[in-house]
């Protein structure tokens, strides 16, 4: 069997970078991408895949502004040196055997949602994603693991429970309920993580939660009715995309460490 390794390119890349105090720089921007790569390394080296994809954002407008042009509005852009430098970062990846994807009007993570399902679909073996992103964390769901890189440690379903509060396959609903102000995902106003954990665990998805709590006659009840476009516009916003047309095979993602 084999073992896919998708790893969420920018996810390690902006770290790195916003881990140096030092101002945006051509320097600042070359150290941390040396140590990125680094990163790139010691991941693929730890978990030695048989094949391996790296996802970046391509950039511009996505899928998600269509539907609602105020997504990650108030997200600061990538710093100009980062963003300069990294198409010669991403050719040293294609240079040490990693396929790198960017694709047009989607998401890094929908690239790695796509490819994760499609391998776990077709029962090619264990699939790992690297990344600290919760969206991608859904993933462990259909059997997939999270690697978080810089806490060397990993990412399962407990782990989901624990930190959310719910069951991976409600995370989305856990996020569009609560709301994501980092990509400007509205959620329900005046409902927090512990709130919408107590809900999804008490009714189960949206449709169940609506169903129930949102027939209530108390404040919340009337904030979930009053809200209930704006939480299902939310749910379509953490929705990952696991049908974007990759362009790659199976043969063009192989690793071979040596």
């Amino acid at each position: 069997m084999g073992k896919l390794l998708a790893i969420d390119g920018l996810n390690i890349v902006r770290r790195v970078y916003e881990a140096s105090p030092e101002p945006d720089s051509d320097l600042k921007a070359s150290i941390a991408l040396r140590h990125a790569f680094s990163s790139f390394r010691n991941v693929l080296e730890a978990h030695a895949p048989t094949h391996v994809l790296a996802a970046f954002d391509y950039g511009g407008q996505t899928w998600r502004h269509a539907l609602y042009p105020r997504y990650r509005e108030h997200r600061a852009p990538m710093p100009s040196v980062l963003r300069e430098a990294l198409p010669e970062f991403q050719e040293r990846l294609t240079r040490a055997g990693v396929h790198v994807a960017m694709l047009p009007e989607v998401e890094a993570d929908d690239v790695v949602a796509t490819c994760v399902m499609r391998w776990l679909r077709e029962n090619r073996g264990e699939a790992i994603v690297a990344t600290t992103d919760k969206d991608l964390h859904a993933l462990i769901a259909h059997g997939a693991l999270v690697w978080d890189h810089f806490k060397n440690e990993w990412h399962d379903d407990a782990w989901v429970r624990s930190k959310f509060g719910v069951a991976p396959e409600l995370l989305h609903d856990l996020l569009a309920l609560m709301g994501d102000a980092t990509d400007g995902v509205p959620g329900v106003s005046k409902v927090g993580m512990k709130t919408a954990a107590r809900l999804l665990n008490a009714y189960g998805g949206l449709d169940a939660v609506m169903a129930g709590a949102g027939i209530l006659m108390t404040p919340l009840g009337e904030r979930l009715r009053a809200e209930r476009e704006i939480l299902y516009l939310s749910r379509q916003l953490v929705q990952l995309k696991t049908d974007v047309r990759l362009g790659v095979t199976w043969k063009m993602l192989a690793y071979d460490a040596t």
